[in-house]
Parts: structure tokens; sequence; C-alpha cells
């Protein structure tokens, strides 16, 4: 990974195409996936956004499509949940890579008495991976990654670790926020368009990746060794930017 080339990124434009992550980029982290707050201040500007570009702007986030949805209300975009294991294209049509099921009993199998005995530790079925969170238990950040490597490593059937700030997910292998944005690009209305990728944590690495290999804009959100190319200091930051591609646009 190298510094980034320039600490913030040029103007925005609604000629380019836009994937957002969510948690850390335009809201604020919260103790639990499930207490942080979507405002209308951001909904409006997400919207606005989505009209001025022709909609071509799409969240790439950890959580569950669902789960986003439910957050958006009635803002209807496209939406890749689960680090792109899940997809919705601006048609609506919907695209799923799924492990087999044995794979993730099994895995919540061996991770049950870990929970029992550290109930900081909340374990986050999200339908395609396992996200084990330890916000609450930050003490216990070597042994959830070392453990939850290891199952990795002992059931296999072509899993692998996606880890974040404070959480360690297994999800099915090869396929990433980076996959979930060059697939995007070979559609319409993504299709023939710079494209920009913001992100604040390890898992979005692979979107700036394939951003970067597209010569397009990669903006990394607070501190932090990234092979994003940009850097904008917070959320705050990061929606002022945004807004910056309105002017002029109703």
């Amino acid at each position: 990974m190298t510094k980034p080339r320039s600490p913030i990124p040029p103007p925005p434009s609604t000629d380019w195409a836009y994937f957002l992550d969510v948690d850390g980029t335009l809201i604020n982290i919260a103790e639990t996936p499930q207490a942080v707050c979507v405002d209308s201040a951001l909904l409006d500007l997400i919207g606005q956004l989505h009209r001025a570009s022709g909609g071509a702007v799409a969240l790439v986030s950890g959580r569950m499509i669902s789960d986003l949805q439910n957050r958006l209300g009635p803002l209807n975009l496209p939406l890749a949940g689960q680090h792109g294991l899940e997809r919705r294209d601006a048609t609506g049509r919907l695209w799923i890579h799924a492990a087999p099921p044995s794979a993730k009993c099994a895995v919540k199998e061996a991770l049950a008495p870990l929970l029992a005995r550290h109930p900081g530790l909340m374990l986050e079925d999200k339908g395609l991976t396992l996200a084990l969170h330890y916000r609450l238990a930050s003490n216990m950040a070597a042994t959830v990654h070392r453990i939850m490597g290891r199952l990795v490593d002992q059931i296999g059937q072509g899993l692998e670790l996606q880890r974040g700030k404070m959480v360690v997910e297994i999800k099915p292998a090869g396929i990433d926020k980076g996959t979930a944005v060059a697939e995007y690009l070979t559609e319409p209305p993504f299709r023939d368009r710079r494209a920009v990728f913001i992100g604040d944590d390890l898992n979005d690495e692979h979107g700036f990746a394939e951003v970067n290999r597209l010569g397009g804009i990669s903006i990394k959100v607070g501190r932090g060794t990234s092979c994003a190319r940009y850097r904008l200091q917070d959320v705050a930051a990061v929606r002022r930017w945004l807004a910056e591609s309105l002017k002029g646009n109703p």
C-alpha cells in the first residue's frame, strides 16, 4: 500500500459514477450496527446526487441490502450488500453469490461456546456472511482474529476472512467490493463513466484498488494506510465534498 498522492480529491462531477460505503463514510460508526442513525439530510443529499448523476450512484456496504433499504426508506437506488455478495442493479435485479449453508452452520456451532463465555462479543448473521463484532470487547481482538482465521482454515469450502473496524467476517472467497464495482461498471448508467469509490475501512481497499486500476478516483476517509489516492477527514467532509457536485443543479 502507498500513501495518498493528494490529500484532497478534485471537485466532483455529476458525470461520474459514485460508489459509496456507508458506515464510517456517509454515517458515523456506532457502538453496534443497529444503533446507527441515517438522518434526513443524508437521504436528501444522496437522493439529489442520484438524480443529478442520472442514477449513477450505488451504496456498497458490508450491511445486508434489506438493512440498507430499511434505513433508506423511500429512497430507491442500486445497492451492493455484504461486501458485494448481494447486488441490486439499476433495474432492480438482484444478484447473489452464496456459500454452502453447511459451512455457515459449522462456523456458528464452533463459535457458540466463545459467545457464551464472552457476552461482549456479538455474532451477526447477515445471511451470506457471519460477522463477529468486538466493539464492546476490544480486549478480545487478538482472540477473535485468531479463532476466525482458524475456522476458515478448518472449514474451507471456498471461505475467506474479511477484516474491518472491530469486526471479522467469514465470507465466500473471491467476491468483494471491488468485484461489485466492476460489475456495476459494465451496466448502465455506470458504464463509460469515471468511477469514484469512497470508503473508510480495510474492506474498502478492494474497491480502491479496482477504481485505481481503471484510472478513477479512490478516496479514503480518515487515517490509516491505504492504496486510495485521495483523503477526506471524516463523514462531514465526505458529505461536503459530495454536495459540491450539486452546485448549479436543482
